[in-house]
C-alpha cells in the first residue's frame, strides 16, 4: 500500500514531531495515523459519522481544541473553514501541519501560509500536499467569527452547508408541505434548520426533531429555531435510533460525501426514513433531479409520488414503509 503523505513526511526525517499531545482536526475515519504515536493522539471533529468512527477505534474525540504540541489541520473544502481551522491550530498548538487534496485548495492555504512566513517546507504526493511550520500568530484574522445572521434571516457559519443563501431545493419542499402534518416529524439531515420554521406553521405538528451530522450546522440551528417543540440530535441520520418512531419525516439529504455525487448517501437516507416511521408513517423529501432515487423509494414505501418539481429538482410524497 502507498504511504500517506503524513507517514511519508515523518518517516522520511522531513517532519519531527515535537514530543506532546497531537491533536488532528476533522480527519477522515480513514486518515492513516499509523507513522503516529497513539497514546498521544486525539482527534478534534463535529462530523458525527468520523467522529463516531474514530471513537470505536479507541481515540479520544473532541469538539474543543485545547493546547497540544501538535495540531494537524486535515483541509476541509470549504476555504472559510480550513482558514479558521489553521488559526485555531496557531493558537492552540506549537507545531502545525497542514494535509490536504488539491480538489480541497490546499495548495491555495499553503500559498497564503507562504505569503505571510515566507518559503515553507512541504510534501506533494498522491493528487495533495502537507505542509507545516512552527506555530504563528500572525493568522489570528483568520479566526471563524461566531455564527451570524445573514440576508436571508438566518445564523450560519463558515463551513455549514449553503451558509450564503436557502437552498433552492429546501425552499421548494418548503413550497410543497401541505396544510396540515402528522403529528411527531423528524427532520433527517435539518442542517441549519431551516426547514423548521415552515413545519411548525403547519397544523397538527406537537413535535419536531431535528437530526443533523454536522455539530457546525446544529449549532446554527439552535440559534434559528426556538421553539418549543423542537429537540436537537447530533447524529448520523441513516444509523440514528429514536426513542419512538415517527408519524412523518422531512428531508433534504445530502448527496456527496466528496466533490463527487454519491447517491448511495441518498439511498440510505430513504432506507432510514422507511424504518424510523410508523406503518401508516409519510415522508417528504426532495433531491436534485438527476439523482436516479426512484427504484429505492418505490422498494422502501407502498405509494409514491412526485408532487412538484422544476429543472433543478423533484419533491416526492410516500407513505406506509414495506420494512
Amino acid at each position: 500500500m502507498s504511504q500517506s503523505r503524513l507517514s511519508t513526511a515523518i518517516e522520511d526525517g522531513l517532519i519531527a514531531l515535537p514530543e506532546g499531545a497531537i491533536t488532528i482536526m476533522r480527519p477522515s475515519a480513514t486518515y492513516d495515523v499509523s507513522a503516529l504515536p497513539r497514546d498521544v493522539v486525539q482527534i478534534l471533529h463535529g462530523f458525527y459519522p468520523d467522529a463516531a468512527a474514530w471513537q470505536g477505534a479507541g481515540y479520544a474525540v473532541s469538539q474543543t481544541l485545547g493546547k497540544s504540541a501538535v495540531a494537524i489541520v486535515v483541509v476541509p473544502r470549504a476555504k472559510a473553514l480550513a482558514r479558521a481551522m489553521i488559526a485555531e491550530a496557531c493558537a492552540q498548538a506549537d507545531f502545525v501541519i497542514v494535509d490536504g487534496q488539491k480538489t480541497d485548495g490546499v495548495d491555495s492555504h499553503f500559498k497564503a501560509c507562504r505569503k505571510v512566513l515566507g518559503d515553507l517546507p512541504s510534501l506533494t504526493k498522491a493528487h495533495g500536499r502537507i505542509f507545516w511550520f512552527n506555530t504563528s500568530d500572525a493568522f489570528a484574522d483568520w479566526a471563524a467569527p461566531a455564527p451570524q445572521k445573514g440576508a436571508h434571516g438566518y445564523f450560519t457559519s463558515a463551513g455549514v452547508f449553503s451558509d450564503g443563501a436557502v437552498d433552492a431545493g429546501s425552499a421548494l419542499l418548503a413550497e410543497a408541505l401541505p396544510a396540515k402534518l402528522p403529528k411527531r416529524l423528524a427532520d433527517l439531515g435539518a442542517g441549519w434548520g431551516y426547514l423548521a420554521a415552515p413545519v411548525l406553521e403547519r397544523a397538527g405538528v406537537s413535535s419536531l426533531d431535528l437530526i443533523e451530522a454536522e455539530a457546525l450546522s446544529l449549532d446554527c440551528a439552535r440559534l434559528n429555531v426556538t421553539d418549543e417543540r423542537v429537540s436537537f440530535h447530533w447524529a448520523d441520520a441513516t444509523r440514528f435510533a429514536p426513542d419512538a418512531v415517527y408519524d412523518g419525516i422531512i428531508m433534504n439529504p445530502p448527496f456527496h460525501t466528496s466533490r463527487a455525487s454519491d447517491p448511495s448517501l441518498g439511498r440510505a437516507f430513504i432506507q432510514a426514513a422507511a424504518r424510523l416511521l410508523t406503518p401508516n408513517g409519510k415522508l417528504w423529501m426532495v433531491a436534485n433531479r438527476h439523482l436516479p432515487y426512484e427504484a429505492t423509494m418505490t422498494e422502501c414505501f407502498r405509494n409514491v409520488d412526485t408532487i412538484a418539481g422544476n429543472g433543478a429538482f423533484k419533491v416526492f410524497h410516500a407513505t406506509k414503509p414495506t420494512r
